[in-house]
Formats: C-alpha cells, sequence, structure tokens
C-alpha cells in the first residue's frame, strides 16, 4: 500500500519514459482506450451503467506521460473525442496514480482527498463517474483478470524505482 499521509508525491514517470507517449497524438491515445475500454465494459454498456455518460465528454489527463484521453458515450459504446471539443469533467493526474485505481490498490475518495486526481467541471457527473467504479466488479472483467496479477506486480516496482527519492 501507498503511504497514507498528506505530503505523499506520487511517483512520477521520468520523461524518458514518457516521450514515446508524445509520438502518438491524443486522438490516437484516445482511440484505442476506448476500444479497450468497450471491450471490458460491453456488458455495462448494454445494461444502461454508462448512460449517465451520453454525449458528455471525459478527459483524462495523465500528466507525467503527457497524454489526454478524451470519451464519450453515444448511448451504445464509449468513443474518441476531439480535442476542440470542451470536456465537461476532466480527471487529472500521475500514470501512477491511474495504475493504483485500476488495480484496487486505491479508491477513487483516497486519490481525490489526497488530491492525487483531481477532478474539474461537473461535479455531479465527476460522482456518477465515482459512482460507476465503485459499483464495477472488476472480477467479472475479463481484461481485469487478465491484467490484475501484472499490475500487482507492477505498482510495488514502479514504487521503488519511480519514487519521489529516485526522480530526475
Amino acid at each position: 500500500m501507498t503511504p497514507d499521509h498528506a505530503n505523499y508525491t506520487s511517483p512520477r514517470l521520468p520523461w524518458l519514459l514518457a516521450a514515446p507517449f508524445s509520438l502518438l497524438p491524443d486522438p490516437a491515445h484516445s482511440h484505442l482506450m476506448a476500444r479497450a475500454l468497450n471491450k471490458a465494459l460491453g456488458e455495462s454498456m448494454r445494461e444502461g451503467d454508462l448512460d449517465f455518460l451520453k454525449d458528455r465528454t471525459v478527459a483524462i489527463k495523465v500528466h507525467d506521460a503527457g497524454i489526454t484521453f478524451a470519451l464519450t458515450f453515444d448511448g451504445n459504446r464509449l468513443i474518441a473525442c476531439h480535442h476542440h471539443r470542451t470536456s465537461d469533467l476532466s480527471i487529472e493526474g500521475a500514470a501512477y496514480d491511474f495504475l493504483a485505481l485500476v488495480s484496487r490498490e486505491e479508491d477513487p475518495d483516497t486519490l481525490v482527498f489526497q488530491r492525487r486526481l483531481v477532478t474539474q467541471g461537473d461535479t455531479e457527473l465527476g460522482l456518477e463517474v465515482k459512482n460507476f467504479l465503485d459499483g464495477l466488479d472488476v472480477e467479472s472483467l475479463g481484461l481485469y483478470r487478465r491484467i490484475e496479477p501484472l499490475l500487482k506486480r507492477l505498482l510495488p516496482v514502479y514504487r521503488r524505482v519511480f519514487g519521489q527519492d529516485n526522480t530526475d
């Protein structure tokens, strides 16, 4: 687990490792993310669990990787948005914190209260996203079952190698 104190700084991805992400433009990142999430969340979408996102745009900004995912829900699937569209909700943080969220090592409330994830925009939409994540049965997701063991092994290494005492 990560330290539970107010001065905790998330490990940052060094610029040398983040540089390859800049080779792909953000719309390409968004398309890849939309495809992965559509595959992983197909049942949730069919059940209407993502209807609160219909025609709303969420931007996920990963500061240390220098990438932004912009997504919306068209009623059937998540689709990538272009940058010229203003997002209704922006969620910003370090790659490590998003990985900790996905792996369930940290919960959204902890990350937000520690200001490791920062949300801006529509507060109600932010709460709906948080409630969706809290209620998501990740163990039932095939993709999650495949990546969970990798994430559980990766995060402690990530902390040791890129932690606040080892940054450039």
